[in-house]
């Protein structure tokens, strides 16, 4: 079957996870994407381990780098600089992640890639954008969730030692910038498609953070009070967190007030239904002191298969707190092929997570395996630029390649 990008050419000159993670997303829906890594090193996430595959490649490079071909280049060079040159004449995309200014100090920036290829999108993704105060800061991840607010929200809602910011368990700013990036390149594609136009895309994984505050950044913005951390619970909803039960934990997340009426059946305390401290939400909220340490004692009488059963019944949302093996075995990951195998470039076998984006008519696929650093360095640059052996052994001698 046809991939939905399939004829989509993208140069990804990122490392680490924010854009290896979004030019893999353009990888699974069908683009050609082709890594240029830094010769000998490559991508600084092949070094962080272990764990490492049977094949010697770490876990964290693997997660994000499949559907992809590896090119060393050393853009310091003028010859690699030509070569990239080369390849941007004939790409779509370019994704790149240098500190502000690198590309332009290389030559290689927007402007002078845009003379070579005018109908190019070009991407670049920093710790603060290409303006402000900070746009020179290097940016990471949990420097950003603290920066940006996340850690002052995330965490138990106790004061001492557990009472300390918390960062979330996946490095989600970083996860979202990339995420922000693919519906940038595919807007921008959309009017190239329109205009013949190309354009720069400028993606902050500050801004990122900021950008999916949502309803909290709105709590504030419309109340001034500054918001506070309620562990597992919801600021606006109750009850909406998790319960300790006989076996473990349970998340219950009860929407409306016709859920909490079903709810309080379920439970066997249909009366507090109608009582007017939890009757409505609002009211819920208010009284959440009253409520929360009532049910809390009621779901330790029974195990958590126990709850789920009797409150799915009746179509109140909740489900078990799961650990990462189990999340993946489960039947619902299972049946979406939110875990696939693929064969390595030893012919191991690789257990990965799944696209997640599902198509009818172009699906997303796993199609080629993470790439050795540099593993198709001679294949694209014969493909692409017409370099026979002779040419390829001389740039590797000279360090080029």
């Amino acid at each position: 079957m046809n991939s939905a990008l399939a004829g989509l050419t993208v140069l990804d000159l990122s490392r680490v996870l924010a854009g290896p993670y979004g030019t893999m997303v353009l990888g699974d829906l069908g683009a050609e994407v082709i890594k240029v890594e830094q010769p000998s090193r490559g991508d600084d996430t092949r070094q962080w381990g272990p764990p490492f595959s049977k094949n010697g490649q770490s876990a964290y490079f693997l997660g994000v780098n499949r559907n992809k071909r590896s090119i060393t280049l050393n853009l310091k060079s003028a010859q690699g600089r030509d070569i990239l040159r080369g390849l941007v004449a004939q790409a779509d995309v370019v994704v790149e992640n240098f500190k502000v200014g690198v590309m332009d100090r290389l030559g290689l920036g927007y402007e002078a890639l845009k003379a070579i290829n005018p109908g190019l999108i070009f991407c670049s993704i920093t710790g603060y954008g290409q303006t402000g105060p900070y746009k020179d800061r290097p940016g990471y991840d949990t420097v950003i969730q603290a920066q940006g607010g996340l850690m002052s929200i995330t965490g138990p809602t106790s004061s001492g030692d557990d009472g300390d910011p918390f960062k979330v368990g996946v490095a989600i700013v970083d996860v979202s910038a990339g995420l922000f990036a693919v519906i940038g390149i595919l807007a921008a594609l959309h009017h190239r498609q329109q205009t013949g136009q190309g354009q720069q895309i400028d993606i902050a994984l500050y801004d990122a953070q900021l950008g999916w505050l949502t309803n909290v950044a709105s709590n504030y913005l419309v109340s001034d009070q500054p918001p506070r951390r309620f562990g597992n619970a919801h600021g606006t909803i109750v009850p909406y967190q998790t319960f300790a039960t006989a076996d473990g934990h349970l998340m219950v997340a009860v929407g409306n007030d016709g859920q909490f009426r079903a709810f309080c059946n379920a439970l066997g305390i249909g009366s507090v239904a109608d009582d007017p401290r939890f009757a409505t939400n609002p009211a819920r909220v208010q009284h959440r002191d009253v409520l929360v340490p009532l049910l809390a004692k009621i779901f330790l009488g029974q195990p958590t298969h126990r709850w789920i059963e009797g409150l799915l019944h009746v179509d109140v949302p909740c489900g078990p707190v799961n650990d990462i093996p189990t999340a993946l075995a489960d039947s619902q990951a299972q049946a979406r092929g939110m875990v696939q195998q693929i064969a390595d470039g030893a012919g191991h076998t690789l257990s990965m997570v799944g696209p997640v984006i599902k198509m009818s008519q172009t699906p997303a696929t796993i199609r080629q395996h993470p790439p050795q650093l540099g593993e198709q360095t001679e294949e694209v640059l014969r493909e692409k630029l017409g370099l026979d052996q002779q040419a390829l052994e001389r740039l590797r001698s000279d360090g080029v390649i």
